[in-house]
């Protein structure tokens, strides 16, 4: 432990050295885990850790480990959150949680859930009522409940059950959901209600009827009718000297960047104590939370929104990448741990993979009166983490480049959640689409917020935003092609609009640095991703619970304990206690510690072409030096020549090629 940095993840052992704490501390009490965690260092305490260490001076001792648990006891079942010190192996606090808090989802939970509940009577007399051809089965998907009732408090689970058409681990169970969802409350492991789902646009299943045989749209090679492509040919790529990046644990340098890998059960990956050419840029980048309101109004589908940071966690959900499939080149992996329900460390093997990639131009200049040209090509370092959220996939990835930007990118893949659908007779409906016989994808948004700590230069900035408008007709526009900026500092805390028609770019500034040729204060700009906030009403909870998706920036000051846009426990929540609480107590933010949130994301209203697996598609924000330098930083990159790159040529055509050689080159 004592050689372990204050940023790097939780070990196996720090996982097992809290639970016997806990033990000690609860004695002859059995106890159920569901986190077990890193806190990180309060950050009054570690800034003079992370400044001697950037400065490569004598490091000051380091801030006391700490580990966040959330248990429950299993003799009455209350629920807790428990704060220990690694260092002194000591209880810091032990808080019981209100009974209508509902932790995170757990691994071992919703497996248990999955099989005890395919198990149960009612869900098999169900089943039986289908009556399947010989082969088939029936699967079941967990999903968290939602809300719709201010008193209910039991932690409660509504199943979405599918048809599985074919023995194979890729069968595309989504393609055939069932009309009945069992409502299981998760402590009593009791049924508390058999939903039958819509069957049309206004119509109500009341019972379960035998299943009308379609066929299954599946995704996986092995199943498809049609045969593979033949046309695509080995792209390698291939970095013979190895990567230009350095690893030391989780400490990254590349080229001038320096920065901490971490890894959490919650955001899964987050960036540490970033630092370009020994100078302090942020301190934390993280996706902090994201909600998927589906659009639905039908019952049970109102309830339909999942918070996959707070409910599950990305961590949790992270995928185990393979080398060649998921990065290409020289690959570096990272592992993580989580603990299961008894508190047992488990490994998360290569939960992270970093690597370089070639993105085209950096920078070309060709002098037209000598043909003399400078080229230099932009290469990148990714840190990247894919997560499976039951059928979505989210590829979440950090992208470095040599100018000093940071990209911030989310591609969203995997199979659209459906629901059955009598669709035969060419009956639609407006909030969703058909995707197959008897099958229909809703309407839903996918809604992120990045939380940015800013630390340019020092821990106390500015955030404002800049828009560019046309100047007045007077005499210094006197022709009336003139435009400027407008700039509105962000004083107090609080949030604010994107705007494309004034090109509004929201700065983070230090004003104790005043760059030297432009004259203003050095700052960073967050290029935003202008989208469209939440549709739901705000009377409804979908709307209540996460607050942070109904406006694009929050700017708030630095607390310790304020990580999570949506609040810290999201799972069946009446209401965000987030970013909308910490922005509405109108803290002081001109020259201070503060936090910027962003909130983005996609309205995904599905294509048939999303099914039965969907396209990637993607949505990225750019975090860009503005007076950060002096000029441009990334000049001293060595020029793009064919003796460093070795390109090859593609063959021409033979000119005696006869007329079938001749084919293969038609336009």
């Amino acid at each position: 432990m004592a050689s372990l940095h204050p940023f790097d993840p939780i070990t196996p052992g720090e996982i097992q050295l809290a639970v016997r704490i806990l033990e000690s501390a609860f004695p002859g009490v059995k106890l159920r885990y569901k986190r077990i965690d890193l806190q990180e260092p309060t950050k009054h305490e570690v800034v003079p850790y992370l400044e001697a260490e950037r400065r490569g001076e004598p490091r000051p001792p380091k801030p006391a480990r700490l580990l966040m648990t959330l248990f429950h006891r299993m003799d009455n079942g209350s629920f807790f959150k428990a704060l220990l010190n690694a260092d002194s192996k000591s209880v810091v606090s032990a808080k019981e949680l209100p009974k209508d808090v509902q932790g995170p989802l757990d691994v071992d939970e919703m497996m248990e859930i999955e099989q005890m509940y395919l198990d149960h009577p009612a869900v098999k007399a169900e089943i039986e009522k289908l009556k399947l051809p010989q082969g088939m089965t029936v699967c079941l998907d967990p999903w968290i409940y939602g809300t719709d009732d201010a008193k209910e408090s039991r932690r409660l689970f509504q199943c979405y059950m599918y048809i599985v058409a074919v023995d194979h681990p890729q069968n595309n169970q989504y393609s055939l959901p069932c009309k009945f969802s069992p409502v299981f409350d998760g402590i009593t492991r009791k049924l508390v209600r058999m939903d039958y789902l819509p069957e049309g646009a206004g119509t109500q299943s009341t019972d379960t009827q035998p299943w009308k045989q379609v066929p299954a749209i599946q995704y996986a090679h092995e199943l498809l009718d049609e045969p593979l492509r033949t046309d695509v040919k080995p792209y390698i790529v291939q970095q013979p000297e190895g990567a230009s990046f350095n690893v030391i644990g989780n400490a990254v340098s590349w080229q001038k960047w320096r920065f901490r890998v971490g890894f959490n059960n919650r955001e899964g990956l987050v960036l540490h104590n970033i630092t370009y050419d020994g100078r302090s840029t942020f301190y934390r980048l993280s996706f902090s939370e994201m909600t998927v309101p589906y659009g639905d109004p039908r019952a049970p589908y109102h309830r339909k929104q999942a918070f996959d940071v707070g409910d599950v966690g990305f961590g949790i959900t992270a995928n185990q990448l393979a080398l060649g499939c998921d990065c290409l080149g020289h690959i570096k992996y990272f592992d993580g741990y989580r603990t299961d329900a008894k508190g047992e460390p488990i490994q998360l093997k290569n939960v992270i993979c970093m690597h370089e990639q070639d993105n085209g131009l950096q920078h070309k200049h060709t002098n037209y009166r000598t043909g003399a040209a400078t080229v230099v090509r932009n290469r990148q370092l990714v840190v990247q983490m894919i997560c499976t959220v039951a059928n979505y996939e989210y590829i979440f990835a950090f992208i470095l480049d040599q100018a000093a930007n940071i990209e911030l990118e989310v591609r969203a893949t995997g199979i659209l959640s459906t629901v059955p659908f009598d669709n035969e007779n060419g009956q639609t409906v407006p909030w969703g689409t058909n995707v197959g016989p008897g099958v229909m994808a809703p309407f839903h948004q996918h809604l992120f917020s990045l939380r940015i700590d800013p630390a340019l230069d020092g821990y106390k900035n500015t955030v404002y935003y800049e828009d560019s408008v046309p100047m007045p007709e007077d005499d210094n526009n006197p022709y009336l092609v003139g435009y400027t900026t407008d700039q509105k500092v962000i004083k107090t805390s609080g949030s604010e609009s994107t705007s494309v028609e004034k090109h509004r770019v929201f700065k983070i500034r230090n004003d104790h640095i005043i760059n030297p040729i432009t004259h203003h204060p050095i700052a960073y700009k967050l290029m935003t991703s202008p989208s469209q906030m939440l549709l739901a009403h705000p009377k409804s909870y979908g709307l209540k619970r996460a607050q942070f998706a109904t406006r694009p920036i929050w700017v708030t000051k630095y607390r310790d304990d304020e990580l999570f846009a949506a609040g810290e426990f999201t799972n069946q929540s009446k209401e965000s206690q987030g970013v909308e609480k910490w922005a509405a107590r109108n803290d002081a933010v001109e020259d201070e510690d503060v936090v910027l949130w962003h909130t983005f994301g996609l309205t995904h209203n599905p294509r048939i072409e999303d099914f039965p697996v969907m396209p990637m598609e993607r949505v990225s924000v750019m975090l860009k030096p503005d007076g950060f330098f002096t000029k441009n930083p990334a000049l001293d990159v060595p020029q793009s020549d064919q003796s460093f790159n070795k390109s090859t040529l593609h063959p021409e055509p033979s000119c005696c090629a006869g007329p079938q050689d001749r084919s293969q080159v038609k336009l």
